[in-house]
């Protein structure tokens, strides 16, 4: 609940209070009538009727109640409709899925799963501000991203898979002929000409992995990037590979101030592994927010503390080792600290010895 007052409350009594009540979105945002008619009935009754399907965060949103009202609107969410409010303040935020593997056939793992358990995991989180900040987990199924999980949260969990696209060569030709639409006839609205693979999709891969001879679309696998673009464009002649899983991003924010920031690769894949009751995953996240709630400043996200103090200290505390994946961009200067217990034979060294090993 975010508190809202009026500064005039005598001149304008009808809004003295307009408190907003964050409400835990359903994983993937799935909704059935009965729901949203027990929604309405509560806050047209007990708010100003007005509503926000969804926030920033993807909490349902709930514009304007007063003070009373809240013990009530609280006790018919939880226990008349079993649904949670969602968080506000230096805490967990309300975790959001995209719709997985209900609905999306590149689903890498089972987003609204994984949400749903840690949302029940991290309760305390959610509702006891304990962080120095606000922190975000958004899921994303596979690399398109629908919830913009890099861009936008704090750990963000990015469906993705290994091995080798894999090509139906016939298809591929059905659509070069034009017996099937590409982008699954989501431009068919106008006519664009005749479909020109070249041009949509080879000249497009930006990693420069495509190129069509001879009648056939050639990949090389190594330098694919997973973007995603050719699988949009021809759906029925490309699929994503069998060894799947999720690459682990941190850091992401939009503030006005400090300018946005997207997320840094963490963990470039591991395994969702429901049988362990995803451990593995959770060691990771309560690796990181150890690390933050000891280091981070008050009012600092993860990914501020993450620049301020280095990306080496973040993979360090969430048990990750060094891995070329993780490296940005060259470095911009020839400076290269090391650790003592990373320096054969430590910080002392004997000059005798160093001059013998490099003679003029």
């Amino acid at each position: 609940v975010i508190g809202r007052y009026c500064d005039q409350p005598q001149m304008f009594p009808g809004v003295a209070h307009f408190h907003t009540v964050r409400v835990a979105q359903p994983m993937g945002m799935w909704y059935n009538t009965e729901f949203l008619n027990s929604l309405m009935d509560i806050w047209e009754l007990r708010g100003s009727g007005l509503t926000n399907m969804h926030g920033a965060t993807g909490d349902i949103v709930l514009l304007g109640t007063s003070t009373p009202q809240l013990e009530e609107i609280f006790w018919e969410l939880t226990h008349n409709m079993g649904v949670d409010l969602g968080g506000s303040g230096s805490n967990l935020r309300t975790p959001a899925s995209c719709m997985g593997m209900s609905r999306c056939e590149y689903a890498c793992y089972d987003s609204q799963e994984l949400c749903y358990n840690l949302t029940l995991e991290y309760q305390d989180e959610l509702h006891r501000p304990a962080f120095p900040y606000k922190f975000k987990f958004k899921f994303d199924g596979c690399p398109n991203g629908c919830v913009a999980a890099i861009a936008r949260s704090d750990l963000g969990f990015l469906g993705t898979f290994k091995g080798p696209i894999k090509i139906n060569q016939e298809v591929v030709a059905a659509y070069v002929g034009g017996d099937i639409a590409p982008n699954a006839g989501a431009h068919a609205g106008r006519d664009w000409g005749k479909f020109d693979i070249q041009k949509e999709v080879v000249d497009l891969c930006p990693s420069k992995c495509l190129s069509f001879e001879g009648g056939k679309l050639i990949m090389d696998h190594k330098e694919c990037v997973r973007c995603m673009h050719c699988i949009n464009t021809m759906p029925r002649a490309l699929h994503i590979g069998d060894e799947r899983g999720a690459s682990i991003l941190c850091g992401a924010k939009a503030p006005i101030l400090d300018g946005p920031q997207m997320g840094s690769l963490l963990v470039p894949f591991i395994e969702v592994n429901k049988d362990d009751d995803y451990q593995g995953i959770k060691d990771i996240i309560e690796g990181v927010w150890d690390w933050w709630m000891e280091e981070g400043k008050n009012r600092e996200r993860i990914g501020e503390t993450m620049k301020r103090l280095g990306f080496a200290a973040l993979a360090s505390a969430a048990g990750i080792a060094a891995d070329p994946r993780h490296v940005q961009e060259p470095r911009h200067n020839p400076y290269i600290f090391w650790k003592a217990e990373d320096v054969k034979g430590g910080w002392d060294r004997d000059l005798a010895a160093f001059r013998k090993r490099h003679q003029r």
